[in-house]
């Protein structure tokens, strides 16, 4: 037992803690021990677990212990299928007991995605196999940073020191070959014997270090979450006209920081700016003026904003990172493998976007001790750090700033085939653009006149039509009758051909000007026409298919539609709708009318 003073409850501070370690290398056995030699354990338990191993024949292990605990749940036993609770002197633990067998490795990600720390089980006389190295990349990969490496069973090789060193170098070296974490400690223990867990062994005098109790109480806690930056992923816009309400409310979970009433916001990644009016809640609760991480709540703004589930609501100062590539490290878990050319689905947050594999950096083997794979591919129970590219650009973070934005998953069809955290934004050719767009908005001066005011004046919100193709495709004959036929329907519509931007805004360029800054200005004009509040429809030969997703980067705030005249049908790139070139101007109308209903535009709830 330990005989520290103890803390006063009211001090007292929570750890998770996650065991893991590759099958059978005693994790059970440790986690056991530790509840019975810190007093976790019902009183008699221990002695009935014995007992009942007397009766049996079978040899005492203190991994029964979980067993015994599990079947007494319905008791109010604390132990639930993942996860037990003991006390130190100093803080009170929840052990998270993640699987050690390969196809348990989706369980031990999503125990290990809610630790502050881990210990890793290695067996003395076994030594560092598959999944031991397995797992030391995947700790690494969820941004646990703070390891303890416990070297079990020493009492089957004789308390070797060599032989312990031996391992600490073997596995120190692989985890350094592959950039993960490094560990704080290596502790030679004997769970069985209770050697170095709570109290220190005699069998190991050349081992001065804590015991691992020590080293668990010694580590840091994380910082609270309500100290982090603002983050509060968009899951719904609710209006509840029908009660005669005309409130907009901006409903999702805290995960990160606190926002007052008065407090400027931002929505990424579409630059809408704001400021909180007021806190909502369910039921009659008394008023506050503020809320904070770990909370699901509802805020009312001051503007009238359109934003959509999957932005990230922060502070204007401290707005999250936002891009169309960014760099992971993740493991697949698919039955077919992960590769190049072939679209998922990236859920972060509350987001759910287009994603591709766009370059794999290194593929780990964990079971071969060359580890470095050249692959094109991600193989089933692969960790790997990659470069992944989603087809718009999306709010995120490094999980190292925020774990909530910075943690995702990827569907493959309906699976939930991979996952993994974000480790760096990779710049892409948007980067300057998004720039740009984002210092505009950010220091826009607002008229008089919102762009909520427009819309209800004209029902319907401001939009891009953007038609595509090459020159003598059809293009302008469909974005002329467009332009009619939203006009004819009461809607405030324009069309804006590239050829008048060339010859007005461009006119100063040379005529070999760089096809970047072509674009750039034509998606500034685009912006203020936007921010008039009218439906624009485009067409120019300058701009194509291509370079629909850098105009994008300029307009973030507003909603695009890509329509790609494509008479051979040989397009592969992303629209929202592909046509001939040969279809009746009525049946595009329609198709594209529908296509803004749907999104909003011209039914503004």
């Amino acid at each position: 037992m330990i005989k520290n003073a103890r803390v006063p409850e009211v001090e007292r501070q929570t750890f998770n803690v996650v065991i893991v370690g590759h099958v059978d290398h005693g994790k059970s056995t440790v986690v056991g021990r530790l509840l019975a030699d810190t007093g976790a354990l019902p009183q008699g338990k221990l002695e009935a677990v014995r007992r009942e191993c007397e009766r049996t024949g079978k040899p005492f292990e203190y991994a029964f212990l979980l067993d015994a605990l599990s079947d007494e749940q319905d008791q109010g036993i604390t132990i639930d299928t993942a996860r037990c609770f003991f006390k130190s002197a100093t803080r009170d633990y929840i052990i998270i007991d993640a699987p050690g067998h390969i196809e348990f490795l989706k369980n031990m990600i999503s125990g290990a995605a809610r630790a502050e720390a881990a210990v890793l089980v290695i067996d003395a006389k076994e030594g560092v196999r598959e999944n031991s190295r397995r797992h030391g990349y995947i700790l690494a990969m969820l941004g646990i940073r703070q390891v303890v490496v416990c070297v079990n069973k020493m009492d089957l090789v004789g308390y070797d020191q060599k032989h312990f060193r031996a391992i600490e170098a073997e596995y120190r070296a692989f985890l350094e070959g592959i950039g993960a974490v490094s560990p704080r400690a290596f502790v030679p223990v004997s769970a069985i014997a209770g050697e170095n867990l709570a109290s220190r062994g005699k069998e190991t005098p050349w081992y001065d270090g804590p015991t691992l109790l020590e080293l668990l109480d010694a580590l840091p806690k994380a910082p609270p979450k309500t100290e982090q930056p603002l983050r509060m992923p968009l899951q719904a816009v609710y209006k509840f006209t029908k009660h005669g309400d005309d409130r907009r409310i901006f409903a999702g979970r805290i995960e990160a920081g606190r926002v007052a009433v008065g407090d400027k916001i931002v929505f990424s990644p579409s630059n809408k700016i704001s400021t909180v009016r007021s806190i909502e809640a369910f039921n009659v609760v008394p008023p506050r003026t503020d809320i904070e991480a770990g909370w699901s709540t509802g805020l009312t703004l001051t503007e009238e904003i359109y934003v959509t589930r999957g932005e990230v609501m922060s502070h204007v100062g401290r707005p999250p990172l936002v891009s169309t590539r960014l760099r992971a490290n993740m493991i697949w878990l698919g039955k077919s493998p992960f590769v190049p050319g072939r679209d998922y689905k990236l859920k972060l947050g509350t987001a759910a976007v287009p994603v591709q594999l766009h370059k794999i950096n290194k593929v780990i083997d964990a079971s071969e001790l060359d580890h470095r794979l050249a692959k094109e591919q991600v193989d089933r129970n692969d960790v790997a750090d990659v470069i992944l590219e989603v087809r718009h650009q999306v709010a995120f973070d490094l999980t190292a700033d925020c774990e909530a934005t910075g943690r995702f998953v990827i569907v493959d069809g309906y699976d939930v085939a991979g996952g993994g955290i974000v480790t760096a934004a990779i710049a892409d050719d948007l980067r300057d653009l998004r720039a740009e767009a984002r210092m505009r908005d950010f220091n826009w001066v607002p008229g008089g006149v919102t762009a909520a005011d427009r819309a209800r004046r004209w029902k319907h919100r401001a939009a891009l039509v953007m038609f595509v193709g090459k020159a003598d495709s059809g293009k302008e004959r469909y974005a002329r009758a467009l332009e009619r036929a939203l006009f004819d329907a009461g809607h405030s519509a324009y069309m804006l051909d590239g050829q008048n931007v060339l010859l007005g805004v461009d006119n100063d360029l040379w005529v070999d000007a760089a096809q970047s800054e072509l674009v750039r200005r034509f998606g500034e004009v685009v912006h203020l026409l936007l921010n008039a509040g009218l439906i624009v429809v485009s067409t120019t030969n300058a701009i194509g298919l291509a370079d629909a997703t850098a105009v994008q980067a300029l307009i973030p705030d507003a909603p695009m539609l890509l329509i790609d005249i494509d008479p051979a049908d040989a397009s592969t790139q992303a629209c929202d709708l592909r046509v001939r070139g040969t279809e009746s101007d009525a049946d595009i109308i329609s198709q594209i009318t529908a296509l803004l209903d749907k999104r909003q535009i011209t039914s503004v709830p």
